[in-house]
């Protein structure tokens, strides 16, 4: 399989799924969809990623505990998530936090869409509308 994205399906109404050479990718269509997805959706050991310090999609890739997604399907789900998200904007590389979904929590009182991470890694990526492409 190449490693362009295909082009989204309807997943549903909370989400936009692509796949990246054979991997899952599930892109949240807004704070309310990102908190289904993230919270509803997710299993803990999917990997999770999202557009530092921007609003925008949470991205999960679908994976088993402990299984080691390969570093280019987590490059091109990163430049899905600076797509999907205010970054897109502000031109240049953006900063994406990438952790398991067991790593992201909700505080008590949050509002829709915001969460906090307690272990993740940062990659630097230019947003791509569809990843490899």
């Amino acid at each position: 399989m190449s490693g362009d994205a295909q082009p989204p399906e309807r997943g549903g109404p909370a989400f936009r799924s692509f796949e990246i050479d054979g991997w899952q990718v599930l892109v949240g269509k807004g704070a309310r969809e990102n908190d289904e997805l993230t919270f509803q959706v997710a299993q803990p050991g999917d990997l999770w990623l999202h557009a530092a310090g921007f609003a925008g999609s949470h991205v999960i890739i679908r994976a088993e505990a402990g299984e080691e997604v390969p570093r280019t399907v987590v490059e091109q789900a990163a430049q899905l998530a600076a797509y999907h998200s205010k970054a897109r904007a502000a031109g240049g590389k953006v900063a994406v936090h990438v952790c398991r979904a067991t790593d992201v929590r909700k505080p008590p009182g949050a509002p829709a869409g915001q969460v906090q991470l307690q272990r993740f890694h940062t990659l630097r990526v230019y947003p791509q509308a569809q990843a490899g492409s």
